[in-house]
């Protein structure tokens, strides 16, 4: 229920309450770059609606980076439940660990760090590439949580390519093309103004899934 304008969150907030949802993703608010206070008393004020919250922390796409000093501010909250850490910088684990123990549930959100953030001591992930291969992504987890280096080598080696081609172009471009190719929908259709997969990235993003054993 993440957006620019509080007051549009907290609407939306409310409509997934009264819609029975278990719990909301809050992205940090893009664009206008808030101070880290500011960020605080934003997710703190959601989590008073009374639904679950996990902070989304992506700043190459928000603008704006919540640092693991202003998460732990919001982690004593009891409706915040988890933080989305797609910086894709793994050493994020340990300092949220450190200020946090066991508070919040640690997921990445980004598909091509997730094992390692996972093996170092985070919760599993958020995943774009799970779409594409749900059972790989769900294995590759289980084995990064047990600490099997070797099974997640080798759960996770076919799908490195595609984690990083399936970023080619703005997400879901990419994955939405994918799925329309290994016929899980129907349309690559993107809403305006993010378009369908160019041509010239198709064979890119077709080669990736077939390294990866989906086509």
């Amino acid at each position: 229920t993440g957006t620019i304008d509080p007051a549009h969150v907290k609407e939306m907030t409310l409509q997934a309450i009264d819609l029975g949802c278990d719990a909301s993703l809050v992205v940090t608010p893009y664009y206008v770059k808030p101070p880290q206070r500011g960020l605080v008393k934003h997710m703190l004020s959601m989590a008073d609606l009374g639904l679950p919250v996990v902070i989304y922390n992506v700043p190459g796409r928000s603008g704006s980076d919540m640092k693991p000093e202003s998460i732990a501010l919001c982690a004593d909250h009891p409706n915040i439940i988890g933080v989305k850490e797609a910086t894709g910088d793994v050493g994020r684990v340990q300092e949220l660990r450190d200020l946090t123990g066991d508070e919040l549930l640690l997921l990445s959100g980004d598909d091509g760090t997730d094992a390692e953030f996972t093996l170092k001591g985070g919760d599993g992930c958020i995943s774009v590439t799970a779409n594409l291969a749900p059972k790989q992504k769900h294995d590759l987890m289980m084995a990064a949580i047990a600490g099997d280096k070797d099974e997640v080598e080798k759960i996770g080696s076919p799908l490195r390519d595609l984690n990083g081609k399936l970023f080619c172009e703005a997400n879901p471009i990419p994955v939405k093309w994918a799925m329309k190719r290994i016929g899980k929908i129907p349309t690559g259709y993107c809403r305006p103004p993010l378009d369908e997969l160019d041509g010239d990235f198709q064979p890119i993003v077709e080669e990736a899934l077939r390294s990866a054993g989906l086509i």
